[in-house]
């Protein structure tokens, strides 16, 4: 097991709903931007294994979507993975950097608005008077598989 590795799952183990959230988008940005760099040297093998990988990273975020509880923002959560996954997929078939820079770029927004949800729940919990309005969070039972 390498340091990496290692590292996440410390991370995951007892992390909460969000925290999880954002460790699987950390991966998908990732796997996205290996994958980039894999496209510009013409590692194909590396290149496919890495959106693939992005791509169950993604379908987890989506399967693990609270649809009940999490209302209409989990329901533009469940569109914007799709669209990302499209995309993802698009990049890959027409080996467009273009094309899978826009994908990651949409995450990476995302991803910055969950470290606000994670902030915010923070002040939240030291601070119970304040009243924040979260998205939809994720079951307690979702899990976070990063293996490559």
């Amino acid at each position: 097991m390498d340091a990496r590795t290692s590292y996440r799952e410390t991370a995951v183990r007892g992390a909460s709903p969000v925290r999880l959230v954002i460790c699987l988008y950390e991966q998908a940005i990732d796997d996205l931007r290996q994958a980039v760099l894999a496209l510009e040297r013409g590692e194909i093998e590396l290149r496919t294994r890495k959106i693939n990988h992005a791509i169950t990273v993604i379908g987890q975020l989506q399967g693990s979507l609270d649809m009940e509880r999490g209302g209409e923002v989990a329901r533009n959560l469940e569109r914007f993975y799709s669209v990302v996954r499209a995309g993802v997929c698009e990049g890959h078939m027409k080996q467009s950097v273009k094309i899978l820079e826009r994908e990651i770029a949409q995450l990476v927004l995302v991803y910055e608005a969950w470290l606000e949800v994670e902030r915010a729940t923070e002040t939240l919990a030291e601070r119970p008077e304040t009243i924040s309005a979260a998205p939809a969070i994720p079951s307690e039972n979702a899990s976070a598989d990063w293996s490559a």
